[in-house]
């Protein structure tokens, strides 16, 4: 997930299956204080579905059980944090009628994320933060290794989670790549792995490939490389994200573009690189390039609605709202490749009981499907693609994954229509865009040195 400033999104409206979740097949035994039975993590949502009035979690109708666990489930609450990307009213909706405890969100920026996951361990249970953060929190001990014989559908993960790339022949992008801090080697470990182990950093749930965004009415020529942020063409009509992990990023592959320098590794620059980068910034700003520096979804979708810029750093989703306004708003595939984020989800170190299990429990619903088709309807993808197609129709799964044309109108989860019949989605399949990264968002090892040159930047 990229770095995010605070947002929520609206409800959803729309009508959904009950998830499936069948059996998770935890092994774990826990007794219950009261009948002293032992009662599986199956048995306690089954008696939670009882609860709620016979919701459909599993395979089969919920008769029969002890309501213990389904009155112990009910009084938990799991306290999650994170950016408003993925922060939703919508999921935290559905977790409380499919698994019947509560889920209570908090949105902040990327920034106020990382701060809050390493300087306030007890304020929160669930941490829902993006892989570049990770390298800061988890050296930490903040969070606690998740056991991924408890994830029911690990094996399904997409592999540039599990693996590193995404295919074996894909290459390996620069960058914070999720891969290099998605494990580590045991329950207690604060430093990451060299490779798969059974204990998880996060459990990813969002990632995506990101570009540039144009007004293809307004840009007068065809846009097609990185380079093309800062074309005299546009002084005055192009912005940048003013979010420094991610900015610099944008920058690093803008200036390779222009072919002014070879880093020998934009993901994590050394301090004459730096130097040089926010130089071009300072140069470039002064000339009078930029119209704004933005840090929040709305400021960038306002910014293109208006026509007041015609080419800047953007999001999937944000570029979407543009068109939902009946603008011209382009996600333009480019030469050198994409920048990409990814997000997931992570337990804090203190949680445990009923809460623990309460958490490993959302976590295999999050990746059952429903969630995930959610989140592919926004733009972003699903880390286990498999389970979302089931809460997708062929046509939502044609246009988002594959790349096909749309037979008929495309709506966003609230239900408003995003593209009309025979758009094609920006950038084509989901190996298309996400085969084509060029570098992750990233934490450099001179990240303080970066933090206060951008800030230089932006005050010059």
């Amino acid at each position: 997930m990229q770095t995010r400033p605070a947002r929520m999104l609206p409800n959803l409206r729309r009508g959904v299956r009950a998830c499936d979740h069948g059996d998770w097949g935890m092994g774990d035994e826990r007794m219950t204080t009261d009948s002293r039975r032992p009662l599986s993590r199956r048995r306690l949502l089954q008696g939670t579905g009882a609860a709620i009035g016979g919701a459909a979690i599993g395979s089969g109708a919920i008769t029969g059980f002890p309501t213990i666990w389904a009155q112990q489930i009910k009084n938990v609450t799991l306290r999650q944090f994170g950016t408003g990307v993925s922060n939703l009213n919508a999921l935290a909706e559905k977790v409380k009628l499919d698994l019947g405890f509560t889920l209570q969100m908090t949105a902040l920026d990327t920034d106020a994320v990382t701060q809050k996951a390493v300087t306030q361990p007890r304020s929160y249970d669930i941490a829902d933060i993006e892989y570049f953060s990770v390298k800061k929190v988890f050296p930490t001990g903040v969070l606690q290794p998740m056991d991924v014989k408890k994830i029911k559908y690990a094996g399904q993960i997409v592999p540039i989670f599990t693996k590193g790339r995404l295919t074996p022949d894909s290459p390996v992008a620069q960058g914070t790549t999720p891969y290099s801090v998605g494990y580590v080697d045991g329950p207690s470990a604060k430093t990451f792995a060299k490779g798969e182990t059974g204990w998880m950093t996060l459990i990813p749930t969002i990632y995506n490939a990101d570009t540039l965004g144009i007004r293809p009415d307004l840009v007068g020529r065809k846009i097609g490389n990185w380079k093309d942020l800062v074309d005299p063409a546009f002084k005055g009509k192009a912005s940048i994200l003013n979010i420094p992990s991610i900015g610099i990023m944008d920058a690093a592959m803008v200036m390779e573009s222009l072919g002014t320098i070879k880093y020998g590794d934009k993901g994590n620059m050394t301090r004459p690189e730096i130097d040089k980068t926010i130089a071009f910034l300072i140069e470039t700003k002064k000339s009078g390039q930029f119209r704004a520096f933005w840090k929040s979804f709305d400021e960038s979708v306002n910014l293109m609605a208006s026509g007041e810029v015609v080419i800047q750093s953007m999001w999937s989703p944000a570029v979407a709202a543009v068109r939902s306004k009946g603008i011209a708003c382009t996600y333009q595939p480019l030469a050198e490749g994409y920048r990409a984020w990814a997000g997931g989800l992570g337990l804090a170190k203190h949680l445990s009981g009923l809460e623990l299990d309460a958490a490993y429990e959302y976590i295999n619903w999050y990746l059952s499907g429903w969630a995930g088709a959610y989140l592919n309807r926004q733009g972003y993808y699903s880390a286990v693609l498999d389970t979302a197609k089931k809460y997708m129709s062929e046509d939502e799964w044609g246009y988002w994954i594959e790349g096909k044309p749309a037979k008929g109108d495309i709506l966003s989860p609230e239900g408003k229509v995003m593209e009309k019949a025979g758009a094609v989605r920006d950038g084509g399949s989901f190996q298309e865009r996400m085969g084509h990264v060029a570098c992750w968002n990233s934490v450099m090892t001179e990240d303080r040195y970066m933090v206060q040159k951008w800030n230089e930047f932006i005050a010059a």
